[in-house]
Parts: structure tokens; sequence; C-alpha cells
């Protein structure tokens, strides 16, 4: 059984700062890619930033410059720092990764989900 675990979330007044980590745990044979997505009410889910398993990055243009994604190996687990945070921030982010796990024997990659964790920034 594989989980992804995120915490840090919380209320923040604009300019304020949160760190977001998501540990993946479960039966794990490789990790690749590591992403964090948010979801603001009654809009869709998008990708805020993006790590390769070789430490490439990629952000969405509005976080640029604010956010930083950062990857440990030996912990499996991801982390968003952001800064400078805008009541635009404000969302549900969740945390995918890709993984390499043993379905029914084989090893399989699949994408899979945080529970996700409520950022709230006040103006």
């Amino acid at each position: 059984q594989v989980q992804l675990v995120e915490s840090g979330g919380g209320l923040v007044q604009a300019g304020g700062s949160l760190r977001l980590s998501c540990a993946a745990s479960g039966s794990i044979l490789s990790i690749n890619t590591m992403d964090w997505y948010r979801q603001a009410q009654g809009k869709q889910r998008e990708l805020v930033a993006r790590i390769t398993s070789g430490g490439r990055t990629n952000y969405e243009n509005s976080v640029k410059g604010r956010f930083t994604i950062s990857r440990d190996n030996a912990k499996n687990t991801v982390y968003l720092q952001m800064n400078s945070l805008k009541p635009d921030d404000t969302a549900v982010y969740y945390c995918n990764a890709n993984l390499l796990t043993p379905v029914q024997g084989f090893p399989t990659w699949g994408d899979y989900w945080g529970q996700g964790t409520q950022v709230t920034v006040s103006s």
C-alpha cells in the first residue's frame, strides 16, 4: 500500500511563508517526478511546481521567484517552500508522485496523489 502524506498547510497573512511537505511510503521501488498541484475553490486543479529525479525544476508562471520545490530522495519526500504568499495562492495543495511499485508482482509506473492540505492566505 503506497501513501503520500502531506503536511504544513495553514492560515498565513499576505507576505508570509509556509513550507509544505509530502512523504511517500510503502512498497516503492523508484520515484520519477514529484509535483505540487493546487485547486482553488471553483477552479480546476493546476500544476504549481515539478521536480525530476535528477533535480530539474519547473514552475507555474505566477509562483516563479516565490516558490521553491525540492526533494530528499533518501526520505522519499518533496517540499514546497512558499514565500511572499498572496491571497490568490489560497487553495488546497496536493502532491503527486510518479512511482514504480510492484503491482501483482510486476514493477509498474503509476501516479499517486496525497490527500491535500489547505493553504489560506489572508489579505
